[in-house]
């Protein structure tokens, strides 16, 4: 295990390299160069740079693109905040071994590979009303599983998740970073009606009230009031910033996870990009506090990392038009 105690993990997370200059402003030099009028590719020229920065090549490469999906259950299920019961992350975990999920069709289709790591699945959270969802040990144990899933050789990840009532935490840990109470970040998930989003918001509250003297402290809020899969969905994120690997962040659940690296270092997450925002209401709300503008907006809130896999088709793309495309001079272009 990595991480023994929150001092070495949080003496980790600050220890946080800026990137590469050089490769970022090699590709902003060579996109100057190509047949088009300078800046009219967009995000798809400054997407072709973020790659470069982060994997530190003057020319990026999408060789070996992988998925991790992250699977825990959820005790604060009992305060009836999901319209799905908890054994539902079990099932799912088992759909995405027989292929049969929307994340294995996107994967394939993305050219990337899936890794679905379940998380003591026998073994729920804490409810956060009640107690913390994870004690130290169990924090820093998810954490590491996180991290050690992240290897060096990888040029792109993708972090999705499954956990039934996951939304619930996620807005717990989006109000204790960010603030505004529990009713700002909380949506109905996974289709909850009235009288269960009035549960999820009262839930929340109560977890915020319980663990109020863990709200200065970014690691223990992700501690206190959320999952295992959250916990290794930001071990995994810290890893692939040590490691120099580009993150392409899915949804509400996703981002909330990863949003504790952005309070302990201002520039946490600056190696990720939004790949979407989904129709959960929090998430947008999220992504402006994180100064994180998405790449797609088409109503998604599936979860699995499946808004993420379909943003690498974009980056894809991106690198495509970087790398292939011809110079004025080599194309006989006149310049203007």
């Amino acid at each position: 295990m990595p991480f023994k105690s929150l001092d070495e993990l949080r003496a980790a997370c600050l220890d946080l390299a800026a990137g590469s200059d050089a490769a970022a402003n090699a590709v902003a030099r060579r996109q100057d160069t190509l047949t088009k009028p300078q800046g009219s590719l967009g995000r798809l020229e400054t997407i072709a740079a973020w790659l470069a920065r982060w994997q530190g090549r003057d020319m990026p490469q999408l060789d070996r693109v992988k998925v991790f999906v992250f699977a825990g259950n959820h005790g604060i299920t009992a305060q009836g905040v999901s319209a799905f019961p908890s054994e539902v992350t079990v099932q799912m975990v088992a759909n995405f071994a027989g292929g049969g999920a929307a994340i294995n069709q996107l994967a394939r289709i993305a050219g990337a590979e899936l890794d679905v790591i379940p998380l003591d699945l026998d073994r729920p959270t804490g409810d956060f009303t009640q107690e913390p969802a994870m004690d130290d040990e169990a924090f820093l144990a998810a954490v590491s599983a996180g991290y050690g899933a992240v290897m060096k050789d990888l040029d792109l990840v993708c972090f999705g998740e499954m956990g039934i009532g996951n939304t619930t935490p996620a807005a717990a840990i989006s109000a204790a970073l960010f603030g505004g109470g529990a009713e700002k970040w909380t949506g109905r998930g996974t289709g909850v009606d009235d009288a269960g989003l009035v549960r999820k918001i009262t839930a929340i509250e109560a977890g915020l009230n319980r663990h109020a003297e863990a709200l200065a402290d970014p690691l223990k809020i992700a501690a206190a009031l959320g999952g295992r899969e959250l916990a290794a969905i930001f071990g995994a994120t810290l890893a692939a910033r040590h490691h120099g690997v580009p993150v392409l962040l899915d949804g509400f659940v996703c981002t909330a996870a990863a949003a504790p690296l952005a309070r302990l270092h201002p520039a946490g997450l600056a190696h990720t990009l939004a790949a979407h925002v989904s129709a959960e209401s929090g998430h947008r709300r999220l992504l402006e506090a994180l100064g994180l503008p998405p790449l797609l907006d088409l109503g998604m809130r599936l979860g699995e990392g499946s808004g993420a896999c379909l943003a690498v088709n974009v980056v894809r793309s991106a690198l495509e038009c970087h790398a292939r495309m011809a110079s004025f001079a080599e194309a006989g272009v006149s310049e203007k």
